[in-house]
């Protein structure tokens, strides 16, 4: 962005970090904006600015994210419109995808989109596709059964995902449980000072909290399946422990732990196992 005219003689822009820049008369960069102009509505439109492209970055990102989370099939006529949205090409550039062109489906790395070319992806081969899919699917990593080869290679092409996919932490659901088995206790029993501290801990994750369990809604097999995760609803200055996780469908009906798709148990499991991190560790005595 170019300068802009300010009170003083001084000039303003916006820098492609999201902070407004500023230079006196002589052309002079300065470490800040000084207090006589922070008023100056040009200052102000562009704070105003940073703001704004701050959360439709967010806003982005979220959205995409939510594509993989779901591994909805997405329209390439969508993704041609917004990739010329910076914030959304950064959202989705070196995602894993998979897509079919018409010779087989195609699994790569995302690396462009262009309304004549069509989609340009890299392989696990290193070659670079181009293909004309009608959708786009964004897996879920617990889904790509090529996740440590992608990985690696991912690495080598230096690839900066913004969205987490193929660093996002996943949890294998096992084959078979015990009989009558409903919930899990790999996380129970972690304690907290004050149920504040947790609730504080869910909120920062992003997991909303109801009826004294974290949960995390997952659509998975046209359903959502609702990972519920008890952090304790008594007073919120007194101690708290945490509970079992357990799945349950939206109207509250409880999900077999059997029954559980691989999407929506690697997305509980680390819900969690993020929330129980936080929880209160003894250290260890040792004797003199």
């Amino acid at each position: 962005m170019g300068w802009l005219d300010a009170a003083s003689g001084y000039q303003v822009r916006l820098a492609e970090n999201g902070k407004v820049q500023c230079r006196n008369g002589k052309g002079k960069l300065l470490s800040s904006t000084p207090a006589s102009i922070k008023d100056d509505p040009q200052v102000v439109q562009l704070r105003q600015l940073a703001e704004w492209l701050a959360r439709h970055k967010a806003e982005c990102l979220s959205a995409v994210d939510g594509w993989m989370v779901r591994s909805l099939p997405v329209p390439t006529a969508l993704l041609t419109e917004v990739w010329a949205d910076a914030a959304w090409a950064d959202a989705l550039r070196d995602l894993v995808v998979t897509a079919d062109g018409g010779s087989g489906p195609e699994t790569g790395f995302l690396r462009d989109v262009d309304a004549e070319k069509g989609l340009g992806v890299v392989t696990l081969d290193g070659d670079t596709v181009r293909m004309r899919p009608e959708v786009v699917s964004i897996p879920h990593p617990v889904l790509l059964d090529d996740l440590e080869e992608l990985r690696e290679f991912g690495a080598e092409l230096g690839v900066e995902q913004k969205a987490q996919q193929l660093f996002r932490q996943t949890f294998a659901r096992p084959e078979s449980f015990p009989a009558n088995r409903g919930a899990v206790d790999d996380y129970s029993g972690g304690k907290f000072e004050q149920l504040n501290h947790a609730l504080g801990r869910c909120r920062t994750l992003g997991y909303p909290v109801r009826g004294g369990e974290a949960v995390y809604s997952a659509f998975e097999d046209g359903r959502i399946v609702e990972a519920r995760y008890w952090i304790g609803s008594d007073y919120p200055e007194g101690e708290t422990w945490t509970g079992d996780l357990h799945w349950t469908l939206e109207n509250g009906t409880a999900v077999p732990l059997s029954d559980v798709g691989p999407v929506a148990w690697s997305e509980g499991m680390r819900m969690a196992s993020a929330i129980h991190a936080g929880r209160v560790v003894e250290e260890a005595v040792v004797a003199p």
